[in-house]
């Protein structure tokens, strides 16, 4: 039975995570700092069904506080491959708080590859994001671009520094690597600050839903379980093979314009829209557009979740919680 690390597995993408491993046969450590960027008892109560489980275990670690709060943390389990999501998010915050985005996003990565290596764990699946395409004028946006001038906000920076220390301990220790760009995840569990969550919320009480720009930026929208699906592929791809650094995106293939997406969410919903205009945020990108057939190829990917299943599943968790 392999052993897996997930760090941020408190969080909205990495509770469904860790709870994919454990269905697949996966011993699970789970490890998490609980950020104050958003409630700590929303991730608390994301453990709800990983804690009774026999093959988990969770462990609340700083990563910031360096290699040795690892070591202490994990003293001699067995671990075959870490798949790291913890990361502090979001493009908009990233541009008030560069320094604590560089302190979370680097600093905490390099103390965690460090710790790795000295512990001779040689398996690393990487979560990065889209937003390292910037507003990169050619789509689909494809894994081999150049994105050294793409960036465009410090959180994006972040991540592509984050792959490009990867590639460097792959590079210099042997690490095994997988970095995985995210595009815009939704689904149950998703953090009260992004869009979705926030027009649910805005639908039910009568409020009119903020547009910036002119409604017409599009983001290739990935439902939860696709890209878990993804992430747990990408783990049984690096424990089958050796001599591996590959980057791959996770997304769906298809932007959905911001129009688009609240005529959607207000189907799943049940209510018209009222629309507030605004103009773009700083960092923001124009439009993001996964194209797949990498990860398709190599790891037999394929998201299934249409978008109005999806938010269905959504608003439908999001009740539940208010209820």
């Amino acid at each position: 039975m392999p052993s897996v690390l997930v760090t941020g597995c408190a969080g909205f993408i990495g509770s469904h995570l860790c709870e994919r491993l454990l269905a697949d046969g996966y011993r699970v450590l789970g490890l998490d700092n609980f950020d104050p960027f958003y409630d700590r008892s929303l991730k608390q109560a994301n453990l709800t069904a990983l804690l009774p489980h026999a093959q988990f275990s969770f462990h609340e670690v700083e990563l910031r506080r360096g290699s040795e709060a690892l070591a202490d943390a994990f003293p001699a389990d067995p671990i075959d491959i870490v798949v790291h999501l913890a990361a502090k998010a979001g493009v908009g915050p990233s541009v008030r708080e560069p320094i604590a985005y560089l302190d979370n996003n680097v600093m905490a990565t390099t103390h965690l590859l460090e710790w790795m290596r000295g512990r001779e764990i040689h398996k690393l699946f990487f979560a990065s994001s889209s937003s390292v395409y910037g507003n990169t004028p050619e789509r689909p946006f494809r894994e081999d671009m150049n994105l050294l001038s793409a960036v465009i906000s410090p959180y994006a920076a972040s991540k592509l520094a984050g792959e490009q220390l990867t590639y460097t301990y792959h590079h210099l220790y042997e690490l095994d690597v997988l970095n995985a760009r995210f595009f815009t995840v939704y689904g149950p569990r998703q953090r009260p600050d992004l869009a979705i969550h926030k027009f649910v919320r805005l639908l039910h009480t009568g409020q009119a839903i903020p547009v910036f720009g002119n409604g017409s930026t599009a983001r290739d929208y990935t439902f939860v379980l696709d890209t878990v699906d993804g992430i747990a592929r990408g783990v049984a791809y690096l424990l089958s093979h050796t001599e591996v650094y590959e980057t791959i995106n996770l997304g769906n293939n298809r932007p959905v314009p911001l129009l688009e997406l609240i005529e959607a969410v207000g189907d799943a919903v049940g209510v018209t829209p009222r629309l507030e205009f605004h103009p773009m945020q700083a960092g923001d990108v124009d439009v993001t557009y996964a194209d797949i057939s990498k990860a398709q190829h190599l790891l037999g990917y394929q998201p299934k979740t249409s978008l109005a299943d999806g938010l269905r599943q959504f608003v439908a968790w999001q009740q539940a919680q208010v209820e």
